[in-house]
């Protein structure tokens, strides 16, 4: 019986992807590798210069402040995973405590949360994704095989008054807005 673990997802299935490792007896975390490289750019770079002409198009030309918009948005490294746990878990994403310090990338969203009916949703099987802004003036290059953050399975308690009854639908972001 499986009670919670990791698979690699199909679309990954022969990219020799690692499934999550703890790297001590006594790690809480299971380390996430990226299943592609991928480049992270400065936020100086490419976010600060679109922010401001998003701002001055704001008024003028509410499209092109849209699409100047979409280049503030953080960046998905995928990892070619997707998690099992109980439905009473959850499992939660931190970054690894090099990034900000040596390479300035920050997940932009604080911590993931992955829900148990995230896993084999319609949308994208639960494929887990690291969503990373970097605050450095240069572009950072992650390598596939690179670890880049951490899972840790955690229980999670409910209020007397939970009545929810809705069933996922999606995948990414589909319990909201």
């Amino acid at each position: 019986m499986k009670i919670r673990g990791f698979e690699v997802v199909s679309t990954f299935s022969n990219e020799n992807i690692n499934l999550p490792q703890r790297a001590t007896k006594q790690a809480a975390g299971y380390d996430f590798e990226a299943a592609a490289d991928i480049v992270i750019p400065s936020i100086w770079k490419t976010g600060l210069s679109a922010g401001a002409k998003a701002l001055l198009n704001v008024v003028r030309q509410p499209e092109a402040a849209l699409a100047e918009e979409k280049a503030l948005k953080p960046v998905l490294v995928p990892t070619g995973i997707k998690a099992y746990m109980g439905q009473e878990e959850f499992l939660q994403l931190a970054n690894r405590s090099s990034n900000p310090l040596k390479r300035l990338l920050t997940l932009s969203n604080g911590i993931g949360v992955i829900d148990s009916d995230y896993y084999n949703n319609p949308d994208n099987e639960g494929h887990i994704m690291f969503q990373f802004t970097n605050f450095g003036l240069r572009d950072v290059l992650i390598k596939k095989g690179e670890r880049i953050g951490q899972g840790i399975f955690l229980p999670f308690l409910k209020a007397d008054q939970d009545q929810v009854e809705t069933e996922r639908t999606g995948g990414f972001g589909s319990s909201g807005n």
